[in-house]
């Protein structure tokens, strides 16, 4: 009977460590085999980068979610903001009604209504009380420019003269 060739760990017909014939798969090395000390500090040095990276990641996602705040705290948020955009738009359509009314600031914020239909009828009525009525000229009953020019300086200064002497 002729002998049988039983596989060694160190025959001619296998590649160089690192790589795979081909056409075949890699297959996990058994731990009877002796494997070379440059070999498993390779593989050593790839396990330790691949942890630090996934511990980097892991770092900058905790740091993430440190900042990141939770739905109670997102809903007070939205509804502080909510209130102050109402606040916002309110003094805004007050502004735009006193405004086309010609109101002053201080009768604008007394204005009452939640519509503006309900607002422009507030400012008409308020409007209506404050309204002056149409004078001719505001000047406390003098009039200064009667049309008549007869002022004369110089006899002024003499008339002013004589009165002294």
């Amino acid at each position: 009977m002729p002998e049988q060739e039983t596989p060694s760990s160190e025959s001619e017909e296998t590649p160089p460590t690192g790589e795979t014939p081909p056409g075949e798969e890699p297959t996990e090395e058994k731990p009877d085999e002796e494997v070379p000390a440059d070999v498993l500090r390779k593989k050593l040095t790839d396990a330790n980068a691949e942890a630090a990276n996934y511990r980097t990641k892991l770092r900058e996602v905790e740091a993430k979610l440190a900042n990141s705040k939770t739905v109670e705290e997102f809903e007070t948020a939205t509804a502080e903001l909510r209130t102050q955009i109402a606040a916002l738009e309110r003094s805004n359509l007050l502004g735009k009604v006193a405004a086309k009314h010609e109101l002053p600031e201080a009768l604008a914020a007394r204005l009452k209504g939640d519509t503006e239909a309900e607002l422009e009828a507030d400012a008409k009525e308020l409007s209506k009380l404050i309204a002056l009525p149409a004078l001719g000229t505001l000047g406390g009953g003098l009039d200064p420019d009667d049309g008549t020019d007869d002022f004369d300086p110089v006899k002024a200064a003499r008339a002013a003269r004589k009165r002294r002497y």
